[in-house]
């Protein structure tokens, strides 16, 4: 097997692969800015030069001459070589800077060019606390700086679109944010301009940086040059807490991180997964973080007198329990919700079973046309391929209308969605029609129609299962505590939260941030119980594992399978 030597360690390789990136794959630190392993190798930071050398051979018999010791000579390259666009080849050898000074000193020098016209925006630098630059300045770089001159003075706080915001003084010419839209993105809508110390990224004249992918640019930035504009200034990389999920604005499943402080969602960046998003995330995934926030319910209701009123929880099972059993189980109309988990779903599907009810249906929410085939679909829920391996189906609406023109639906349970604002029925529709409602937010549409409205908890506060447009079965994990004690959960979010560190008497600590709802598989087992239909289950870990062993469709797809990076499930249920 081929063989490289770095830094007087042997490591046997596979295959073709630059220097650099082997060196990262087998946990072998070297500096770094220009080059990403998405995208093309300019090899213009000259931060990762190390020194290299090849074995010498005989001209004359091809053989490897041999030192006195029997060791093979090794001849090195005259100049120190850009590791991120060196070929590795059988037989080379490697100094980097743990072994050559001459390697230390030039990353040195490197740096130390690199921070003459930078300006020392540390201390207001959203990328401060998780910046290379920062990083390796301190590890790698001068003590000081020997440049006493005026800096150059680049345009400052320059909107290049409505989400991706210029500082270009920071910019250090990597040409990471012009090779993704050139390579990755293929917009074409960032380049380099002007010359020498004075160039920085910028777009044509009368061109907007609106990218659909535009905001991937200040994840790759390796300074605080490109920064997200929403997220400015609201809170430091070490004040926030992450927790690896995924996004549920489409189908795609594409992994993140949501970055919490003081149980809020301020900002969601991508999780590397090579088999769904690679290393980006579209926009429409990360805007949405308000919604996780804003305009969410204050605890249960039942409609008394023509008003919803705020009851307890028991109060409100009660009130559910009471429109299930007031009218036939044919007059019910379950439905089931692409937003809502695996695990959700399939409770719902186990309660209507119970009853005697129709199989419950789901309301699809495609818009052809908003897909790429990249990261974006034209489904708009994160569920549908959970559904269905379930056997929930999407809705007839024509039936539904004319079922409920007939009066032939009495109740109807809904399933964390909103068949109003979807358009399968009016409220007027439904006025004589006892509905139970999980909802998320206050400005779901249904809420005025429901008589029994239970908060649900949203894919940040729950535990539970998604099946990609793929066919990839992830998990999610709770990043924001709910105010309702469920143990599942809090062992999920650990003991070490760095946001976690607030008291009552802190200006972090807020507990108006915690909402008063419930996940929907602790809310179903409980309605369930007093039908009289037992559903006991210690959390949705048993839940899945059930799933996976009764649904074909499921099968292998348990929480220790799908881990962080999911599991794969192929057409006829057999995980691959």
């Amino acid at each position: 097997m081929p063989q490289v030597t770095i830094d007087g360690t042997a490591i046997d390789y596979e295959g073709q692969h630059k220097l650099l990136q082997l060196c990262l794959d087998h946990g072998v630190e070297l500096p770094h800015f220009c080059y990403h392993p998405s995208m093309s190798i300019p090899a213009n930071c000259r931060q990762c030069l190390v020194e290299v050398g090849t074995p010498v051979k005989d001209r004359e018999t091809g053989e490897i001459k041999k030192d006195e010791h029997g060791e093979p000579v090794i001849q090195f390259f005259p100049k120190l070589m850009t590791s991120c666009s060196v070929d590795v080849t059988d037989g080379m050898v490697v100094k980097t800077h743990r072994t050559s000074d001459l390697v230390r000193r030039a990353q040195k020098d490197n740096l130390e060019f690199l921070l003459i016209n930078h300006p020392l925006d540390c201390p207001i630098c959203d990328q401060a606390g998780h910046c290379p630059l920062q990083i390796q300045s301190y590890k790698y770089g001068p003590e000081g700086s020997r440049f006493e001159f005026r800096k150059v003075h680049k345009p400052k706080r320059v909107k290049l679109g409505p989400r991706v915001m210029l500082d270009a003084e920071r910019c250090i010419n990597c040409t990471r944010c012009t090779r993704f839209t050139d390579e990755v993105s293929g917009s074409n809508q960032l380049t380099i301009i002007q010359r020498g110390v004075k160039n920085y990224p910028m777009t044509a004249p009368g061109e907007t940086f609106d990218d659909p992918y535009s905001m991937n640019t200040t994840d790759i930035c390796p300074v605080g040059a490109l920064t997200p504009i929403d997220s400015r200034f609201r809170a430091r990389i070490w004040e926030m807490a992450s927790t690896p999920s995924i996004t549920t604005t489409n189908a795609k499943g594409s992994n993140c991180y949501y970055w919490t402080r003081d149980n809020l969602v301020l900002k969601i960046t991508p999780r590397p997964n090579m088999a769904v998003n690679e290393y980006w995330l579209a926009d429409e995934d990360r805007t949405v973080y308000e919604r996780f926030n804003d305009d969410r319910p204050e605890g249960p209701q039942v409609r008394t007198g023509g008003a919803l009123q705020d009851v307890s929880w028991e109060q409100a099972y009660g009130a559910a329990v009471q429109v299930l059993e007031a009218v036939d189980p044919s007059e019910i109309l379950f439905l089931g919700s692409a937003y809502a988990t695996v695990e959700d779903n399939y409770l719902l599907k186990k309660l209507a079973d119970a009853l005697g009810a129709p199989t419950p249906t789901y309301v699809p929410h495609i818009e052809p046309g908003h897909g790429d085939g990249w990261l974006r679909t034209d489904d708009r829920t994160p569920n549908a391929e959970g559904c269905q391996r379930l056997g929930i189906q999407p809705v007839d609406e024509r039936l539904i209308r004319a079922r409920l023109d007939a009066g032939e639906i009495k109740a109807i349970y809904v399933l964390e969605d909103d068949p109003v604002a979807s358009g399968l029925f009016t409220a007027d529709a439904v006025e004589d029609v006892a509905v139970v409602l999980h909802y998320y937010n206050t400005t779901n549409a249904t809420l005025a129609a429901a008589d029994v409205a239970l908060p649900a908890a949203m894919v940040v506060e729950t535990i539970g299962t998604y099946v990609s447009q793929e066919g990839r079965a992830q998990r999610v994990r709770p990043a924001k505590a709910i105010r309702g004690v469920n143990r599942n959960l809090v062992m999920a979010m650990g003991k070490s939260r760095t946001d976690q560190h607030g008291t009552p008497f802190d200006r972090w600590h807020n507990e108006r941030h915690q909402v008063d709802c419930n996940p929907s598989w602790e809310m179903l087992p409980a309605i369930a119980a007093q039908l009289g239909h037992g559903m006991s289950y210690k959390g949705p870990k048993q839940i899945m594992a059930e799933v996976a062993e009764e649904h074909p469709a499921f099968a292998g797809a348990t929480y220790a399978a799908m881990g962080l990076q999911g599991v794969q499930l192929d057409d006829v249920g057999e995980a691959v």
